[in-house]
């Protein structure tokens, strides 16, 4: 099938493409001009257009040219704690763009079977209920959140409204970048290698659901094409909490790190999420998803990647 990701200048994006291309399909990435930190493996394998996601009438255009029967969109401002200082910057990358897409695969795209939209597990806030089920209420704490929430509502609208097949994704805390630190177990672990005698963080007392980066990957494998995808919403997840500061603990016994964690050195946000942990059964009995590699597993290969790129 022809399959257009957006955003595959980012992490996940960047290992989706080779992903889906091994799979045989038709893989065109769409990118700005200007790219981002990580570039896809064997990039003669995807055909590449160019288009400002924020310019309506560039992505018609795109559209009406490739005419994808596969819509991946994963390009976002991801860091939360950048949301705060530019909420309007990332509004209208992460809702605005999104908008964009999906009305120009409605009018122009003729082949269209699927619009699979990278969600994000900050829309749910903070819940009383854990695991946290796909039909909970969202209390988005951030600007980053309340983006991609409208761009969720957005998309259920279209799917009520015009029967848009829309598939919404809701990863939990993603890691195993080679460099990166505005995510916090890479922020932790690139401290911890590179030889200092402090590591700063933040509050020690949230628990989070962390998910290795190719498991993530592997939700959007198997929502695509999915039957009884179209018009569902998915936790990509473990399933399992852990508090940051036995993440911290964990980390500091893998890397042999002899100095001093300090804590509550980075600025509170306005709004926190004390517990985020995500339910996955419904990706496991509809997709027949499953997460496969443990905390410790993507930690030590976390390690790894840091080592290779310089921490």
């Amino acid at each position: 099938m022809k399959v257009l990701v957006t955003g595959t200048t980012g992490f996940v994006g960047s290992q989706l493409a080779p992903r889906l291309s091994s799979m045989g399909h038709d893989v065109y990435c769409l990118e700005r001009y200007m790219s981002g930190h990580y570039t896809p493996n064997g990039r003669k394998q995807f055909q590449t257009v160019y288009a400002n996601l924020n310019d309506h009438y560039a992505i018609r255009n795109t559209i009406k040219t490739v005419q994808p029967e596969i819509i991946i969109h994963l390009a976002a401002i991801s860091p939360v704690a950048y949301s705060y200082d530019r909420p309007s910057e990332v509004l209208e990358t992460n809702f605005v763009a999104t908008v964009n897409l999906a009305e120009a695969a409605l009018r122009d795209d003729d082949n269209l079977r699927q619009f699979i939209f990278a969600g994000t597990s900050e829309c749910y806030g903070n819940q009383k209920e854990f695991p946290t089920k796909e039909d909970a209420r969202f209390y988005p704490t951030s600007p980053y959140a309340v983006s991609k929430l409208a761009a969720v509502n957005y998309l259920q609208y279209m799917h009520i409204a015009y029967n848009f097949p829309a598939t919404i994704i809701f990863p939990f805390n993603t890691y195993g970048r080679g460099h990166s630190k505005f995510f916090v177990v890479e922020r932790i672990l690139s401290q911890m290698l590179n030889g200092e005698k402090e590591v700063h963080l933040g509050d020690p007392e949230p628990v989070r659901d962390f998910l290795y980066g190719t498991d993530h990957v592997e939700g959007y494998v198997k929502a695509l094409n999915h039957p009884k995808a179209v018009g569902e919403s998915f936790n990509i997840c473990t399933g399992t909490g852990i508090k940051i500061s036995e993440l911290a603990k964990k980390c500091v016994e893998m890397t042999g790190f002899q100095g001093d964690v300090v804590w509550s050195t980075i600025p509170r946000r306005p709004l926190d999420i004390y517990t985020l942990i995500g339910d996955n059964s419904k990706a496991r009995n509809v997709l027949g998803w499953t997460p496969t590699v443990s905390l410790d597993e993507g930690l030590k290969m976390t390690i790894e990647g840091l080592k290779e790129n310089g921490g």
